[in-house]
């Protein structure tokens, strides 16, 4: 006979099972009151927050300049204040990489708010990634830890941690490892981690935000992601009940191939398999990850380095009705002559063709040429580019103005990668009491290599076929990692896979995006989930603070994919 009590103990067990880990936010900036929305929205024991990115640790850094306990995100306190006792009263631990520059800085502030408003919060903070000194001439230079500083944390009581640089999926397997007991030989269950933690890292984008196809869900306002994970790395993808968007098979790939490239998705704490994961829709709103294999992490870290690379500025000419080459050609034949008495050292000229003949508003009559100049010195792209531009307002070509006045120059960042080994790192967990717990290295290492690429399905029987965008058919998401972009592919049914595995080859990827042409383009293939990555190397120049592309960030480059046009199959469509 079953007592109130097995019930109980029962339920207790099972709870234990999983742990639920749910996104506050997914960049410096994101939804304010995302904090707020998580705790009430339903049950959750864990919330991570991530703010950090590549160009958000250069503006830290210039932040740090002007002030020296500066250095972290200031919107993370401001949500605090406001949600810090419902964290506590409901038992909610807090994990998150707002530290940025200055971790310590940022626990301190977390203690002092606490103590403000009376509350007994146990604060702790993770330390080690600062390489700054190592690289002479940097803003600042972090290392990617992994998640066992955090894991020491929340082990010693701590309920919340505050991170500097750490893989954004740390944020996930700290506290799984900390839950599970997991050690840093259990890949296969750090892998899963892995996985959910690199779905949940975006926020929003998991539940319908920026998806191809966010016709099918609530995209106004979608919520935030949650992954119930259990104790063999597996995970429910979902989101609390009755908030915007959705989750499904879809939202949860475009997820997964944002920002990765191969099979083989190395980090400081495992390198997971992706070609490996497997999504089932369990139900609405829900969707399992399981399968995931684990291999051990390669033995360097990553670094990412951030320079001042020099001074921009740009002017925007609108060039309005006929004789739009013509006119493009006059104003930069006047704006070159200028700029050869103290000629920048890099000078960008771009046309676009907004403009359509007989155009109903004056607006789409209009072509933009845009002028980027970039030297190492200020005055080079300042007072003599604004002036060159302002003289021609009266004598150029007919119609003659900007989108804006060119400013004195602006100063732009370079990001690179570096590498150094991961027990060259003093990776440091700083509990909640002050004692330093140093975190071991990883004692088995591997050099991920690209995997062999995996049979393709049998090619569709031939037929019929329509010239048709490719967007009807396929999603994709696409991102930035330096000075590189990766497009994911992916499509909804097998059919549809046979044909797109055999068809966007890296080559026809070349011809439907001219950019690409002349740079190395490597296609991946991952059949679980009828997908394909391809890595864009350089089509980013120096990296997204450096601004040299109209989507710095490459963040449109997979919707311009899906507005090409192909010969695909009628049966398809």
């Amino acid at each position: 006979m079953t007592t109130k009590t097995d019930t109980a103990a029962a339920a207790a067990t099972a709870a234990a099972a999983t742990l639920r880990i749910g996104n506050f936010s997914g960049f410096y900036g994101d939804r304010f009151d995302a904090l707020r929305e998580m705790l009430t929205g339903g049950e959750v024991d864990v919330l991570t927050g991530d703010y950090l990115a590549e160009l958000t640790m250069l503006i830290l850094a210039r932040d740090r300049l002007k002030d020296p306990s500066a250095g972290y995100a200031r919107t993370f306190l401001r949500q605090l204040e406001e949600t810090l006792g419902l964290a506590h009263e409901r038992g909610v631990r807090i994990v998150t990489n707002a530290g940025g520059l200055n971790p310590a800085g940022l626990a301190d502030a977390v203690r002092a708010l606490a103590g403000r408003l009376g509350i007994p919060v146990r604060v702790a903070h993770v330390e080690g990634d600062d390489l700054t000194a190592r690289y002479p001439g940097s803003l600042a230079a972090h290392a990617y830890l992994g998640g066992f500083g955090i894991a020491e944390c929340l082990r010693a009581g701590a309920d919340v941690v505050v991170t500097g640089r750490v893989t954004d999926a740390a944020l996930v397997t700290g506290p799984a490892a900390a839950h599970f007991g997991w050690a840093p030989t259990d890949h296969d269950r750090l892998a899963g981690a892995v996985v959910a933690g690199h779905v949940l890292e975006c926020g929003a984008q998991a539940t319908g935000g920026n998806y191809a196809f966010f016709g099918e869900g609530g995209a106004v306002r979608p919520g935030f992601p949650i992954a119930e994970l259990h104790e063999d790395g597996s995970s429910v993808i979902t989101k609390h009940p009755g908030t915007g968007g959705l989750v499904d098979v879809g939202t949860v790939t475009a997820q997964l191939l944002y920002e990765t490239a191969g099979a083989r998705y190395a980090g400081p704490d495992t390198t997971a398999r992706l070609d490996t994961a497997r999504l089932t829709q369990e139900g609405p709103d829900r969707v399992r990850i399981d399968g995931v294999r684990g291999e051990a992490p390669p033995p360097e870290l990553k670094v990412g380095v951030n320079r001042l690379g020099g001074f921009r500025n740009e002017v925007v000419f609108v060039l309005t009705g006929l004789d739009i080459e013509a006119k493009a050609d006059l104003v930069k034949a006047q704006m070159g002559d200028a700029l050869s008495k103290s000629p920048p050292a890099e000078v960008r000229w771009d046309l676009v063709r907004t403009d359509r003949p007989d155009a109903p508003t004056e607006e789409t009559a209009s072509a933009l040429l845009r002028l980027v100049v970039r030297d190492p010195e200020q005055e080079k792209v300042g007072r003599a580019l604004s002036a060159a531009a302002i003289e021609l307002a009266l004598a150029s070509y007919p119609g003659f103005h900007v989108l804006a006045p060119p400013g004195k120059g602006s100063p732009y960042g370079v990001f690179e990668d570096a590498y150094v080994r991961q027990g060259d790192v003093g990776h440091v967990a700083v509990l909640h009491d002050g004692r330093r717990v140093p975190v071991d290295a990883p004692h088995d290492t591997a050099v991920p290599v690209d995997v062999p690429e995996p049979a393709l399905p049998e090619p569709l029987p031939a037929g019929p076929v329509r010239r048709a965008p490719l967007g009807l058919l396929a999603g994709a998401r696409s991102g930035d990692k330096g000075g590189n972009a990766n497009v994911g592919v992916w499509v909804r049914d097998d059919d549809a896979w046979r044909w797109l595995a055999h068809e966007l080859t890296a080559e026809r990827f070349r011809a439907l995006i001219p950019e690409a042409r002349e740079l190395p383009v490597t296609r991946h293939v991952l059949p679980h989930l009828r997908a394909l990555n391809f890595l864009v190397e350089g089509i980013l120049g120096e990296g997204v603070a450096a601004q040299a592309r109209f989507d710095p960030q490459a963040k449109a480059l997979g919707e311009w994919l899906r507005s090409r046009h192909l010969d695909i199959p009628e049966v398809l469509l």
